[in-house]
């Protein structure tokens, strides 16, 4: 079968798997038939390194795996790190401590771990730590300090909040800092803080100049708020049914859910000419 686009380039959670984090046959299926013509398939996610290998090898793609939305980008049977960006520990701290002065609970990321002062009964964060396959280390007192004192790397700054608070926070963030770095969402409960030029759009723009393919001939797919780079940088931009309204705003086609192979659909309708 002749290829239609070559390269195509999809966001994770609440995109490539349900709801309740599985794979669909049909899903799994239409990659495997993309792949064996030739399409290049990838994975580009806000999770962590460590939380995405596990599930991409599952899948049993080869090739690259984009991390924390574009910070990190590795080789998936290796795991060797084709870049390794991120926050320095000055920037980190300063975000941190703004959200503290606005009371927030406050995550930081570096490397395979996630450094957080929020309680570990908390429903959220053992919701988060469920579905991403981690342990949360706990900090006492003020996270921006320890982050000062670490001189560590951070890839992002995170805040896990109640749907109805989100918005509102990720407002006051764009004010703030919106033009030193990048402030999004990767899930009705997250708002994130991660280096400006470390986005998924520029993670895809990687992508094919890696696999020598040309921008209009790469499809991007995603749901929420970190996906809207990589869609509007793409050939082919696509949200899914339950993407955010921003989301189906600007790409160029609207599929079916997640929960209804929405990746599945797409390759079928577009993957090859």
């Amino acid at each position: 079968m002749k290829l239609n686009y070559r390269l195509i380039v999809s966001d994770f959670d609440g995109t490539l798997i349900t709801s309740d984090g599985r794979v669909l046959p049909e899903v799994k299926s239409a990659i495997d038939e993309y792949i064996a013509n030739g399409g290049i398939f990838a994975v580009c996610t806000g999770r962590m390194l460590c939380c995405i290998l596990p599930r991409v090898r599952e899948l049993g793609l080869k090739g690259i795996v984009v991390a924390y939305q574009g910070t990190v980008i590795a080789d998936i049977e290796s795991g060797k790190l084709l870049k390794n960006g991120g926050l320095n520990y000055n920037d980190a701290s300063e975000i941190c401590e703004y959200l503290e002065e606005l009371g927030q609970p406050v995550n930081v990321y570096c490397g395979d771990t996630m450094y957080t002062t929020i309680s570990k009964d908390n429903v959220y964060l053992q919701r988060y730590e469920s579905i991403v396959g981690i342990d949360a280390v706990s900090i006492n007192g003020k996270i921006s300090e320890f982050v000062r004192k670490s001189k560590l790397r951070y890839q992002k700054v995170s805040v896990l909040i109640h749907k109805n608070e989100r918005n509102g926070l990720y407002f006051k963030l764009v004010k703030k800092f919106a033009d030193r770095f990048d402030i999004t969402c990767s899930a009705k409960e997250l708002v994130e803080v991660s280096p400006l030029t470390d986005n998924k759009g520029e993670a895809l723009r990687f992508l094919a100049n890696h696999y020598n393919v040309p921008m209009d001939k790469t499809i991007a797919v995603g749901d929420n708020l970190n996906d809207l780079s990589m869609i509007k940088a793409a050939g082919l931009g696509v949200a899914v049914e339950n993407a955010e309204q921003e989301l189906k705003e600007v790409a160029g086609y609207v599929s079916v859910s997640n929960n209804d192979g929405a990746v599945a659909q797409i390759i079928k309708k577009f993957g090859f000419a």
